[in-house]
């Protein structure tokens, strides 16, 4: 899989356990930074992988901060981005079954490297399964969608 990773300078090192976890299971990995733990804002590291799996540049991406908070938050500001944040297993799994979400967010300061890696590896071996979920997902497409046109000036609006 064709994953995009990003991280601030409180989850450096569980973005790089996490980046090399992933690249021992075969996935492309291209990593957003931080790279040298130089303080970032951290939504700046959202917003760049958030928009390059918009443009279809990668699959599904991972952001670390100290909490997964502020870096969902951030993410989700991208027009077509469900990031979900998730410190265990289930959550990981149903953000992606139940949400079609396309990033996951972790808390370097919440959870240790083990969980993170089984986080991560539940959330990629899972896929939207539609059922009574895609009428909710469809719901926030729609009402993103006519935000956007409300923000145009068209019709159709909030």
């Amino acid at each position: 899989m064709n994953l995009a990773i990003g991280c601030d300078e409180a989850a450096c090192d569980l973005r790089d356990t996490v980046r090399q976890h992933l690249l021992a299971q075969g996935h492309a990995v291209t990593d957003f930074g931080t790279h040298d733990g130089a303080p970032v804002l951290y939504p700046d590291v959202a917003i760049a992988v958030a928009q390059a799996i918009v443009q279809g540049r990668h699959e599904r991406g991972i952001l670390l901060c100290g909490t997964g908070i502020g870096m969902a938050i951030a993410a989700n500001k991208v027009a077509g981005i469900r990031a979900a944040q998730a410190h265990d297993t289930y959550s990981a799994e149903r953000a992606s079954r139940s949400n079609d979400a396309q990033i996951i967010t972790l808390g370097s300061r919440v959870i240790g490297a083990e969980l993170a890696k089984a986080i991560v590896d539940r959330f990629l071996a899972s896929t939207f399964d539609g059922g009574g979920s895609a009428q909710k997902v469809d719901a926030i497409t729609g009402f993103e969608r006519a935000q956007a046109a409300s923000a145009r000036g068209e019709e159709g609006g909030p």
